[in-house]
């Protein structure tokens, strides 16, 4: 008889385009949305939490790429040859719950939503499959209140989780004017249309004799390689760049000047209207362009965007992986999708929103040495005889009952010293210590890690005597002295 064929072992490996959180990572997103959340709840805004998986009917058109329903998302089919797929981002799926419970919510419905979206498209550098975000929207009422609000909004939820004022700039400008530009050059092929977007997209990169170029016969780009342009005249051109260029040094002059770029296009007056209307609404509240700012070179990239769009910055400089500065660049956008909820309903319903790249912020207060890699571990209550752990987890609980994180030391106790450097690894503020000598004296030694730690790297002799790192109490006192040694540590 054949022996049975030894199966092999499992590659203990991440997917490709994933990546695992450990616990400071964990606990530093957490307190992000948190804060975020907060500032949401201030506003206004209720809590949804909506399925991660959705029917791709329901997800849309609004994919990369997409002619087959398992391109750009991850999906598959159920037992009744349905496809789903998980959510690709936060927006389809309130769209698809308005429609589904419209008659039991209230209108406006204003409303947040945090948690992981998944994307089946090429990772990268710092691009991942799975990654958080965090979204408000306001759906059900046209009025451009609703719009300055989410500004306004956006750059609080900054501030608040640690981006100071001018460190950011919250840019806003509206898909109408964009459409009234080109309106005024004339181009009426969709084809055509798209590209002129395409070309406006690239106006940071390139700037505007490289978008001149793009727009007329074409470049040739930093490689050498010729890239075709879009075929329009000089006279097409001239509102797409007066367009690109309409940026003032005010409010007033940069509405002046886009007024000028759209001519007499009708859907182009109106964006710039709208956008006055924000401005004023923004003013009123003291939200100047020190914070939000009127600006048309933002140009989002989703087709849904109806009318304002808005796009969050942030404007410090960082060092890339080559050691060039560069700017951290943009952390949150969003804007006005009038026709999204419409596919469900068949009735247009206006809706608004914004979308904050958590992840991004995270990185960035990283790179601005706002957070530290680490966060700090339990208090640890070493073992120093098995037969009293009923002891040590009294003591424990003691301090997890006045609010102090803390654990017992579960590994073998026989060595004290790999207890001690447990600690360390899990980078524990504190240590109790209480053996057979100081059970029957009835104190307990309490170990500051934090200050020991920075004496042994630093301190001469007669600073360690000076400030001594450990302390014998009374038992009495274990949760006095090691919430008092945690104050000291900050």
């Amino acid at each position: 008889m054949a022996k049975p064929k030894k199966q092999p072992r499992p590659k203990a490996e991440t997917p490709k385009g994933f990546r695992d959180y450990f616990g400071a990572e964990v606990s530093e997103r957490t307190a992000m949305l948190r804060q975020i959340a907060g500032v949401y709840h201030r506003y206004g805004f209720d809590a949804l939490e909506s399925s991660a998986v959705e029917t791709v009917e329901a997800l849309g058109k609004f994919l990369p790429d997409v002619d087959r329903p398992n391109e750009g998302v991850f999906a598959w089919q159920d037992e009744d040859e349905k496809w789903l797929a998980l959510r690709y981002d936060l927006t389809a799926p309130l769209a698809r719950v308005y429609a589904q419970h419209r008659n039991d919510l209230p209108t406006p419905y204003r409303r947040y939503a945090m948690g992981p979206v998944w994307r089946n498209e090429k990772p990268g550098p710092g691009r991942f499959r799975q990654f958080y975000q965090c979204d408000a929207d306001t759906v059900g009422t046209a009025s451009m209140a609703a719009d300055a609000e989410i500004c306004a909004m956006l750059a609080d939820c900054l501030e608040e989780v640690g981006i100071p004022r001018g460190d950011y700039v919250v840019r806003v400008n509206n898909r109408k004017v964009l459409n009234g530009v080109l309106e005024a050059t004339g181009v009426t092929d969709p084809e055509q249309q798209a590209a002129v977007l395409r070309t406006i997209d690239k106006f940071d990169k390139v700037g505007e004799s490289g978008v001149r170029e793009l727009l007329g016969k074409g470049r040739l780009d930093a490689s050498g390689a010729y890239i075709d342009g879009v075929g329009l005249s000089d006279e097409q051109a001239a509102p797409v760049l007066a367009f690109l260029t309409s940026k003032g040094g005010d409010t007033a002059a940069t509405l002046s000047n886009l007024r000028a770029a759209v001519g007499g296009s009708d859907v182009g007056t109106a964006g710039v209207g709208e956008l006055e209307e924000i401005a004023t609404l923004l003013a009123a509240q003291g939200y100047g362009p020190d914070r939000i700012v009127i600006d048309p070179s933002v140009v989002r990239g989703l087709g849904y965007y109806t009318g304002p769009v808005f796009e969050a910055e942030l404007t410090f400089e960082i060092l890339d992986e080559k050691g060039r500065p560069r700017q951290f660049g943009s952390v949150a956008g969003g804007g006005r999708y009038d026709d999204l909820v419409k596919r469900f309903t068949g009735q247009e319903v206006p809706a608004t929103g914004v979308s904050i790249g958590v992840d991004r912020l995270l990185a960035a207060l990283h790179a601005k040495g706002r957070l530290q890699a680490k966060a700090e571990g339990p208090v640890v209550v070493t073992v120093m005889d098995r037969d009293r752990m009923a002891d040590y987890q009294a003591m424990v609980g003691e301090l997890r009952a006045a609010g102090i994180r803390a654990e017992v030391y579960l590994g073998n106790p026989k060595n004290f010293g790999n207890q001690l450097k447990y600690a360390d690894k899990r980078n524990s503020p504190v240590a109790v210590i209480e053996g057979g000598d100081e059970n029957a004296k009835g104190v307990v030694q309490i170990k500051d890690l934090i200050l020991g730690a920075q004496i042994a790297e630093n301190a001469t002799l007669e600073e360690w005597k000076e400030r001594p790192s450990q302390f014998e109490v009374p038992r009495a006192q274990l949760v006095e002295k090691v919430r008092e040694i945690l104050g000291g540590q900050g």
